[in-house]
């Protein structure tokens, strides 16, 4: 079987972007879906462009599907678990399927570190939780807002969400982590106006809100609160290739979206730290541009009678 022109490991909004754009350059490609995108999370996003009311995180990514199979673009439902790459090309594997291709584009995401919450998910559904404040922040203007994580990430997101509400504290995720705030950090606190509270013992959803118990026994309701746990970039296909990983943990590219593993491109969160939709959906533009140009051109054949002579 012809290998394809590019295989597409990642159906959010990088993966998705990049496989219209490289079908409407009349490639051959295939998305590999592994059914988890991050963009699944969004209960409403105000931020993406084109949407004035908003639209929901599966919405979207049912209308980038839809875009990309009105231009024919084949989907498996599987996991590629591991990538070979051979003097002509790429072998993809899913532990019982194998598909060659000249080149490859990992849209394969992060993966958020979540807090311990038992109705996590309807938390995320009611904004009770949320996940990104560049994304958000605006719809929670004004509303009572903590920021969960290790202490010194925790201040400089709350830093930024200042600008958004005049309350905003941070929860300390440890007795440790509590412990490890000096004078330098609770100073910078109080310059930016953050309320320190005790470190967690609890989070659960309750009305609406998050409820937070301390671990000195006290409780307090949030509006809002952001976990900074950190987020796992899904890198393993590529670091197994040999590509070269940055200090954060994201995969290296050059301006085109291409790793250091020749014909090996990647887009979307995997390679930035600004989780973007926008930024995905720019990163799998460029990307899917360069797999075309990188590729031997495929002259369409001419359609009966193009070029016949004018009568004289």
């Amino acid at each position: 079987m012809e290998p394809l022109d590019c295989a597409i490991v990642g159906a959010g909004p990088a993966g998705l972007t990049a496989a219209t754009y490289l079908a409407r350059y009349h490639r051959r490609v295939r998305v590999f879906d592994g059914g988890d995108s991050r963009a699944r999370w969004i209960p409403r996003t105000h931020n993406c462009p084109g949407y004035p009311h908003g639209i929901s995180g599966r919405d979207l990514l049912q209308r980038l599907r839809d875009q990309a199979h009105a231009h024919d673009v084949p989907f498996e439902r599987t996991r590629i678990r591991r990538v070979h790459r051979d003097a002509t090309g790429f072998s993809l594997l899913d532990g019982q399927r194998q598909w060659r291709a000249r080149t490859v584009l990992l849209a394969t995401g992060v993966n958020d570190v979540m807090p311990e919450m038992a109705d996590l998910e309807p938390a995320i559904a009611c904004g009770a939780i949320r996940l990104c404040a560049i994304c958000d922040a605006y719809e929670v203007t004004d509303g009572r807002i903590a920021v969960l994580g290790p202490a010194a990430r925790a201040l400089e997101h709350a830093i930024f969400l200042r600008a958004y509400s005049a309350s905003v504290g941070v929860i300390p995720i440890s007795a440790a982590e509590q412990a490890s705030e000096d004078e330098a950090w609770r100073a910078r606190a109080g310059q930016h106006g953050v309320r320190p509270w005790p470190s967690l013992q609890r989070l659960r959803l309750q009305d609406g809100q998050c409820v937070a118990e301390f671990a000195d026994g006290r409780r307090a309701a949030f509006d809002t609160v952001y976990p900074v746990l950190g987020a796992l970039p899904e890198t393993s296909l590529a670091s197994d290739l040999g590509a070269g990983i940055a200090a954060s943990g994201e995969l290296r590219t050059d301006a085109r979206g291409e790793t250091s593993v020749r014909g090996l491109f990647a887009a979307g969160d995997v390679v930035s730290d600004l989780n973007q939709i926008a930024v995905a959906m720019g990163h799998a533009a460029i990307a899917a541009t360069a797999i075309h140009r990188r590729l031997p051109p495929h002259p369409r054949e001419a359609r009966q009678g193009d070029g016949d002579a004018l009568p004289s």
